[in-house]
């Protein structure tokens, strides 16, 4: 997976919006509000709509001006920035050890149905 070292890098609540976009694909303010309703009932409409005008203008999103209400779009893939999150975590964290990276992961906790699906992607994985 290629990792771009320029890619902008979301804050916490700049992921926050991501998570919600990402299902959506594309969708105003309006309807990304009303999405993030359910778990966060004290975000404002004018809080998310200037969240996404400054994502925009990082470049993490992209914005359809054609109709009266913009519609926003994510420019990177789920898979692809949360790739560019964790190789910069590995290398700023981890000195660039992925396998120092996994095992604090590991230490911090994990149930076990997670512990069983890891051991089964392992599996998966040596006959490969």
């Amino acid at each position: 997976m290629p990792h771009s070292p320029d890619a902008p890098k979301p804050t916490p609540a700049e992921l926050d919006l991501l998570q919600v976009l990402w299902p959506l694909g594309a969708a105003t303010a309006k309807q990304v509000h009303e999405a993030m309703l359910p778990a966060r009932p004290d975000v404002t409409y004018a809080t998310v709509l200037r969240l996404m005008q400054v994502m925009h203008a990082k470049g993490l999103l992209a914005r359809d001006e054609s109709e009266r209400s913009h519609v926003y779009s994510p420019v990177h893939a789920r898979d692809a920035l949360q790739g560019n999150l964790l190789n910069d975590l590995m290398q700023r964290a981890f000195a660039g050890s992925a396998k120092a990276l996994v095992l604090a992961a590991l230490k911090s906790g994990i149930s076990k149905k997670e512990r069983a699906e890891i051991e089964q992607l392992l599996k998966d994985g040596d006959g490969q």
